[in-house]
């Protein structure tokens, strides 16, 4: 019997893109008609997500990547998350009276990671040049983008504030000062003009990895680190703090950093080895959730019942709880990613989750970590109140749902791409003049507190909530899956793959279900508040479910259907045959292949 999806899910052998965009998605699958493979594909992808989803992803944002190359046989993880600049100390920060880095403006920002993230992974994995992954995304910058819907929204509520403080954002967002109507065609000539130009000074090279690494130093050595180093020299702009304050962001930050290539941090889950980025994500929360998951019978509930949604809710609370006591950047000291997934600590875990909904924030003990762990629930009792945001900057002045997009790339030899592109969002910071794009705020996720994993300091990584995943079925790379949301990403994914995994949903019928989240634990974005035992749900679990999960004690919003997550997948099976789905929430993702 057919089971009925929204969308089919898309089956080929030739190759597949899925994103959160449906012109994005048709880019990267013109790269695979091209030649390219999956690694061209995500590259060309990624920079045309800058130009149709600004508010989401910015060329000065960052990008995490879980991939499997065929060559290399073995999967990586590709980080592009730049770290603190010299001049983030805790000391500068306090100085200028705060308790809390601003979720926007110039001192939430960090080295801009993206773009040599992209070129890391066209240099190493992939086949084109720098032309042809930059040509689509100068096409639409250009040419122009149908406008979407909640952009224009985004903008329009912006729009006093850009005027008067960031006038830079209100010449570029509301061009001839009018906002953008909805499905208009919108252009970013400043920008098409910025990545020819990154093209002109890689063609000025011979040789195709001479080419790159000149627009590398293009953007992080030449006229993009010089014309960021000349705006932030004098801007002094408003931020959520309610005042105006000024970068510490330098040129030479930008020239002494470049991405790097490490291993993933895996778990095993009954026929599963899931992929994702070490603790100075949130990655392994899933990867801990499963664990905990792991001693129920997950196959036997209805993926759709009360049962499910409250061990998986309990579970996700123990396993954030550690999140914020634990993780944090591994160069700056020892995250015991590996303690928290063994087998010993998570059956004495699993003996929390009870018949009712849970109201505390409970991390674990690690032996050697008590003081680590006392220090950090003080510090969050500072912090603990309602009022969840779990959403990113400038929610004071525009509602702004979503904050990331996301892409999955399988080839037809088998490379596979899972990556979730973010920061440099339009409402983010102002844009820098001449560039055409905004700087990040992803320094938010740092506390100004001392001697924490997830303290500022200079050249360290935020821990980001960036979190793409990449599975292996019985030791053979299978799937690559993964949604915007922030703190919610991971809870997001996981009831996926739950129900992928335990209840033989195809991938359209999986993403599908009805979704839910927690907002129990503290949240990484400005202002880091939170709500104990709430939960949100979206109405297509009925009446039924939802009435049970109140009798269990859960605080329940219910959203409407259809709005919750982003996710996107794709899957490659042992004879070749590839599937893709994606979300049909928001009517914006979309998956194609042949």
């Amino acid at each position: 019997m057919t089971e009925f999806t929204t969308r089919p899910e898309i089956l080929g052998t030739f190759g597949v893109v899925t994103s959160t965009h449906w012109i994005a998605s048709a880019v990267g699958m013109s790269i695979l008609e091209k030649g390219g493979n999956a690694f061209d594909a995500a590259v060309a992808t990624g920079f045309v997500l800058q130009i149709v989803e600004p508010h989401l992803c910015g060329p000065g944002g960052d990008m995490p990547a879980v991939i499997y190359s065929v060559k290399k046989d073995k999967v990586e993880v590709i980080c592009a998350q730049g770290p603190a600049p010299a001049g983030a100390t805790i000391e500068h920060y306090t100085s200028e009276g705060l308790k809390l880095i601003p979720g926007d403006g110039l001192l939430a920002t960090v080295i801009p990671g993206a773009f040599d993230g992209w070129m890391l992974m066209l240099r190493e994995y992939g086949t084109m040049s720098v032309r042809e992954v930059l040509e689509p995304a100068i096409y639409y910058a250009e040419n122009g983008h149908p406008m979407l819907p909640r952009v224009s929204t985004t903008i329009k509520g912006l729009k006093d504030f850009f005027q008067k403080e960031w006038p830079t954002s209100f010449d570029t967002w509301l061009p001839g000062g009018a906002v953008p109507e909805p499905h208009s065609n919108f252009r970013n000539p400043v920008l098409a003009e910025t990545w020819k130009r990154i093209i002109a000074e890689a063609e000025a090279k011979s040789g195709r990895d001479e080419q790159i690494q000149a627009a590398r130093d293009a953007f992080y050595r030449g006229f993009v680190a010089e014309a960021i180093q000349n705006y932030l020299d004098t801007a002094e702009v408003m931020d959520a703090s309610g005042t105006r304050h000024k970068a510490v962001l330098t040129a030479d930050d930008m020239a002494n950093w470049q991405a790097t290539i490490e291993a993933p941090q895996t778990y095993d889950y009954h026929d599963w080895t899931v992929a994702k980025t070490p603790g100075w994500g949130q990655g392994p929360v899933l990867l801990q959730s499963l664990a905990l998951l792991k001693g129920f019978d997950l196959t036997a509930m209805d993926p759709a019942g009360p049962d499910f949604v409250h061990h998986v809710v309990e579970a996700m609370k123990l396993a954030f709880a550690d999140r914020e006591v634990y993780y944090g950047d591994p160069e700056f000291g020892q995250i015991p990613t590996g303690q928290l997934l063994t087998d010993a600590y998570n059956d004495e875990r699993r003996k929390l989750i009870g018949a009712e909904a849970s109201f505390e924030l409970r991390p674990g003990v690690l032996p050697g970590y008590e003081h680590q762990r006392d220090q950090t629930m003080a510090m969050l009792a500072e912090f603990s109140g309602k009022g969840a945001v779990y959403e990113p900057t400038m929610a004071h002045l525009s509602e702004k749902k979503g904050d990331t997009v996301h892409i999955d790339v399988i080839d037809r030899w088998g490379n596979m791409v899972s990556t979730t592109p973010s920061g440099g969002w339009l409402q983010s910071s102002p844009v820098v003049p001449g560039l055409g794009f905004p700087l990040n705020s992803r320094a938010q996720m740092f506390w100004l507190k001392p001697g924490l994993p997830t303290s500022l300091e200079p050249g360290k990584r935020p821990r980001t909530t960036l979190t793409p995943s990449l599975a292996l079925y019985q030791g053979r790379p299978t799937l690559a899956f993964g949604t915007p949301g922030g703190d919610q990403q991971d809870q997001w994914q996981l009831p996926f793959f739950l129900r992928y995994a335990h209840h033989g949903k195809n991938l359209q019928a999986a993403i599908d279900m009805p979704l839910f989240h927690t907002t129990h634990f503290p949240g990484s974005f400005y202002p880091r508040t939170s709500e104990p035992g709430h939960i949100m749900v979206e109405a297509g679990f009925g009446e039924t479910t939802i009435a049970e999960l109140r009798r269990r004690g859960h605080k329940v919003t219910v959203a409407e259907n259809w709005s919750v997550g982003r996710l996107t997948a794709a899957r490659r099976d042992a004879d070749g045959l590839l599937r893709a789905a994606a979300t049909p929430r928001l009517m914006q993702a979309y998956a194609v292949g042949r």
